[in-house]
């Protein structure tokens, strides 16, 4: 009887376990490669061979030169890169709403907004 139940109780996390890794959403190039692959059968679908024939071709350069670690080091210099566009535009901001021109203040508060959505998409993309 124990036997059969230590048995049932490894079953049943093994079975859990390759249950969870099924589920898990994939990151890095795995996930382009993904993507890739689901719009290239997008455009199969649509009958679109040229754009077949192109996102081929990105999706042979993902497996032969991505590798995780560069991608995040991609990523992560694209949120710095959009990090310093935000304080660039706060400095602006401040500016303009020291010379108190109500014009060019809403023209950079446009413009820091963008900057901060930016960030955010570079932000998100570090997750994937």
């Amino acid at each position: 009887m124990r036997h059969s139940t230590a048995f049932l109780l490894t079953a049943g996390l093994a079975l859990a376990g390759i249950a969870h890794a099924a589920e898990a959403p994939l990151t890095g190039c795995a996930a382009k490669r993904q993507a890739l692959e689901a719009r290239i059968e997008q455009a199969r679908a649509h009958g679109n061979e040229a754009q077949v024939a192109g996102l081929q071709r990105a999706l042979a350069r993902v497996r032969t030169y991505c590798t995780d670690d560069g991608l995040r080091r991609d990523r992560e210099a694209a949120v710095e890169k959009r990090r310093a566009e935000v304080r660039e535009r706060e400095a602006e901001l401040r500016e303009a709403r020291a010379k108190g021109d109500a014009g060019k203040i809403a023209k950079r508060e446009a413009k820091l907004a963008e900057a901060r959505r930016e960030l955010n998409a570079a932000e998100a993309q570090l997750q994937r």
